[in-house]
């Protein structure tokens, strides 16, 4: 009864940073978000809102994420193949 009392707090907060983790990684590796903030970037440079120097900078960050983000995706299908095939 006791160890409930105790661990049920504790899977609480690890649901919780889960759930949260699932967000950021999805908010960091979600392809149409990426690429909306590419196009977002693209304008902000062409209206001379930004510098070159910050907008390459911010451009190399996000062509990262992406190329992570296409990295992911093509290894959640493999599995899904391989479960299909299985």
């Amino acid at each position: 009864m006791i160890h409930k009392l105790v661990s049920a707090p504790i899977n609480l907060v690890k649901k919780v940073a889960e759930k949260i983790k699932e967000e950021a990684d999805k908010e960091l590796y979600d392809l149409p978000t990426i690429q909306q903030k590419l196009i977002q970037l693209q304008m902000m440079y062409e209206l001379g809102e930004i510098p070159e120097e910050a907008y390459q900078e911010k451009e190399d960050e996000l062509l990262t994420r992406y190329e992570i983000a296409k990295q992911l995706e093509m290894e959640q299908w493999e599995e899904l193949t391989k479960k299909k095939q299985g």
